[in-house]
This record gives C-alpha cells, structure tokens and sequence, in this order.
C-alpha cells in the first residue's frame, strides 16, 4: 500500500484494505463519567463537558513518539482545534510529526502555525484565530498625537 493510500485510508477517505496500518494499542473504554470531559488517550486533555455542548473545546497533545500522531489525527478531524507540544520528543521523530500536521491539516484545509519553540497550533477550517493585539493598536500609539 502505498503511502498517498495510507494517509488517504488513514483520514477515512478510502477504504482500507490493509490490517497492518492500525495497530491495536489503544485502551478500550477510556470514557468517563461525571464531569470529566471525554478523551480518546490518557495524553490528551480537552476542557470540560459544558464547553464541549457549546463546541468550545481545545486539545493539547504531547506526543512521545510518532505512534502518538493518530490521537493528533483524530481530534483535528473531528474538528478541535489542537496543541501539539513536542518539546519532549527527539528531534527526527518531532519533524515527522511536525509533516503529517501539515499534511493533516493541508488535507482538511485547516491551518497550522508555530506558538512557541516546538510547540504548534493546529486549526480547522472553520475556527479563526484571534490575534492578542487590540484594534486600532498599531495605528493609534502613545507618541502619535496627530
């Protein structure tokens, strides 16, 4: 299998033929009760229930190796915008993750952009990012009078 048909099956687009792909690692029954928010790996955090009634809901993900790129893979999917802190990974495994980001995000037309030193923001399509600047800011300083 190819691996413009592995991302592709992997995404769900096609169907896939091979078992090899996915591997069985993850703990069944991870959801919880109560007021805990539900969560697909014990890595990654989302923000309570009531938030995510309203859609308002952000992952963050540190990621140990690549293997840990499908918990990336599918919270963006399903449309949360994600944090991926890869300070704790090695460096070539950090930058294999940091390309199927982009290909992840490219692939569902959402937008990636660097917050910190290996730390990334990934966004779907339909959320706006909101820069911390207030308006008119950059025109209106305390020095210009005129």
């Amino acid at each position: 299998m190819g691996s413009v048909r592995k991302a592709s099956a992997w995404l769900g687009l096609v169907e896939d033929s091979d078992d090899r792909y996915y591997d069985d690692e993850y703990p069944e029954g991870t959801e919880t009760s109560g007021g805990e928010a539900w969560v697909t790996d014990p890595r990654v955090r989302v923000v309570a229930e009531a938030a995510e009634e309203k859609g308002r809901r952000i992952a963050t993900i540190t990621p140990d190796g690549f293997r840990d790129a499908r918990g990336i893979g599918e919270m963006f999917r399903d449309g949360v915008p994600v944090i991926m802190n890869l300070t704790s990974m090695e460096p070539a495994d950090a930058k294999r993750v940091v390309d199927f980001a982009a290909g992840l995000t490219f692939g569902l037309r959402g937008s990636i952009e660097r917050v910190a030193t290996r730390v990334f923001l990934l966004t779907p399509a339909n959320t706006q990012i909101v820069s911390g600047e207030p308006a008119g800011r950059a025109n209106s300083g305390f020095f210009n009078q005129s």
